[in-house]
């Protein structure tokens, strides 16, 4: 059911700021800011080798992510995600397993254009989960 690790995101006040050094001191690729209003963020990602990690800042005040800085004002880890081959029956076992999605339970498309949901993190040893169809 878990696919590989997609990414690991990491909350920003500025994530084309906090990618820069990934291309300048290791030539990782950065992609372009990416604002993604269903979420209330604006990503850039960083490919590396075997994963990426994503910069993400707050789009507006609302963001979720905006809370998220005022708690952690320096950023920090805000989640990681994994990918699954079929989001819908990966959260429904989640669920039955015990395990809460967060928001309305629909999967909404992410950053790559795919469908995502979150999970609760106290069902997740305090880590903020995403899954992604793969």
């Amino acid at each position: 059911m878990l696919g590989r690790l997609n990414h690991v995101a990491i909350a920003v006040k500025d994530a084309e700021k906090a990618a820069k050094i990934y291309g300048a001191a290791f030539g990782a690729e950065i992609s372009k800011a990416v604002p993604l209003p269903e979420h209330g963020v604006t990503t850039v990602f960083v490919t590396l080798p075997n994963t990426k990690i994503e910069f993400i800042e707050p789009l507006g005040d609302t963001s979720p992510i905006a809370k998220f800085l005022d708690r952690n004002a320096d950023g920090g880890i805000h989640h990681v995600c994994y990918e699954v081959a079929d989001i819908v029956a990966s959260r429904d076992i989640l669920i039955g397993e015990g395990a809460r999605v967060l928001g309305d339970g629909e999967p909404k498309i992410g950053a790559h254009g795919k469908p995502v949901l979150f999970l609760h993190p106290k069902d997740f040893s305090g880590a903020l989960v995403e899954i992604e169809q793969a």
